[in-house]
């Protein structure tokens, strides 16, 4: 490839008089990043993908917050179904990486760079940068999306680049820059930490939040209330799958955004998914602390979960529990789109057909609790076959052989002397 060292080794030098597409939110690195590359002689096209920010009241307003930084162009993409339909996939496979993390801005970022490249492509941009630091896990998603979708783009990386490092150590540097040079940021000194959000989940971590001393829920939630603040009362939540997609939300019909939307707002109201602490391994091999937020994923998610305790029997379950945590791992990784993920998920499939039927539960300060199934076609469950009581086609006797055989093997253990007291 004859851009191979370009992709590696790019740094602002090779950049001026280029165009570059920047890959933004609006926040206080994008608007650094794209005023420092201007200054640079840089020529900066925005790109942002509409994601349902939920912390952004108005998204256009990123578009006049990026020109005022000089951008050339402020380009705004709808990436909102394409993020809740990747956002149902991951609930099929119920892909949380450690802790209980549902991936929301892992799988975000690979939903980003799919929607803004052919925007890039269009306006004949073949270089790519982004905001994400050294230090993270955002770097690798965005570089090796890029690198898979389209192999003749270049990625530049301020956060990797010595002459940007010399100049910003990190926030306190960037938010003096932006105050300096009167670039409309939020981020102030005395904000406690940092938020990235989306439709299905709020990010929080940096600043205070990086003390384990700080509880998590020091954070003030941006998709709902903390489970003490949430409602006294029991709040009930319906939803209907079809081979493994929301259909219906407590008796109204739904697409998938529609479905996370709902979620979000009743799981939210009620602390569901709200100040998620964990500390977990990243993938450039250091630990990091984050708070999450993803009510309409956990409230979806654990309904999910109660439908495919019905359907899978136990060497599908055991399949499918492995399958879940390499998908989660892949994507927190940056693999979305590689083979191995396609074809874990392809593998899932024929169970994720299966999985149709109603689940209601009930909603209290945070908790989740089943509350009723109904219209489970392809459950394996029967009241008959379980029930201690004298109904159905199990006869007790029966298991007398089947332990008999059983048997066999834990007798020649013990005469081997393989057992311990």
């Amino acid at each position: 490839m004859k851009n191979r060292d370009i992709i590696l080794c790019m740094n602002i030098h090779q950049l001026k008089g280029k165009t570059v597409g920047a890959a933004v939110s609006g926040g206080l690195d994008s608007c650094t990043i794209t005023k420092w590359l201007v200054d640079k002689g840089v020529n900066v096209v925005c790109f942002t993908a509409d994601l349902g920010q939920p912390d952004e009241r108005n998204v256009d307003e990123i578009r006049e917050r990026m020109l005022a930084c000089g951008a050339q162009e402020a380009v705004m993409v709808d990436a909102k179904d394409a993020l809740a339909e990747e956002g149902i996939r991951l609930i099929q496979c119920q892909a949380m990486y450690e802790g209980g993390y549902w991936n929301t801005t892992g799988i975000a970022r690979h939903v980003t760079v799919k929607a803004l490249l052919p925007e890039m492509e269009s306006r004949g941009i073949s270089i790519l940068t982004h905001g994400a630091t050294g230090r993270g896990n955002d770097q690798v998603r965005f570089q090796l999306a890029t690198n898979m979708l389209n192999p003749q783009f270049s990625v530049y990386a301020p956060w990797r680049d010595s002459e940007f490092l010399k100049q910003f150590g990190g926030r306190k540097e960037m938010i003096d820059f932006c105050q300096e040079h009167n670039l409309p940021i939020t981020a102030t000194h005395e904000k406690p930490y940092s938020t990235d959000a989306n439709l299905l989940g709020l990010t929080h971590e940096a600043g205070r939040l990086e003390s384990l001393k700080t509880p998590a829920g020091f954070i003030t939630p941006g998709m709902g209330v903390h489970p003490k603040d949430a409602p006294d009362d029991i709040e009930h939540f319906t939803v209907t799958f079809a081979r493994g997609i929301p259909v219906e939300v407590n008796g109204s019909p739904c697409t998938p955004l529609m479905s996370l939307i709902e979620a979000n707002r009743i799981g939210g109201r009620n602390g569901v998914g709200i100040g998620i602490h964990t500390v977990e391994n990243r993938f450039v091999g250091i630990k990091s602390r984050g708070v999450y937020e993803s009510p309409g994923m956990e409230l979806l998610g654990k309904c999910y979960e109660y439908l495919l305790q019905l359907i899978l029997d136990r060497r599908a379950r055991k399949l499918f529990d492995s399958i879940s945590s390499d998908v989660a791992e892949q994507i927190y990784q940056g693999y979305w789109f590689d083979s191995a993920t396609q074809s874990m998920l392809s593998s899932v499939e024929p169970l994720t057909h299966l999985a149709s039927g109603t689940i209601t539960v009930a909603l209290y300060k945070g908790n989740v609790a089943f509350h009723a199934a109904d219209g489970v076609p392809h459950s394996l469950y029967s009241e008959e076959t379980a029930s201690m009581e004298d109904i159905g086609d199990f006869d007790h006797a029966d298991s007398e052989g089947f332990l008999a055989v059983l048997g066999v093997g834990a007798r020649a253990a013990a005469v081997a002397g393989q057992t311990q007291e």
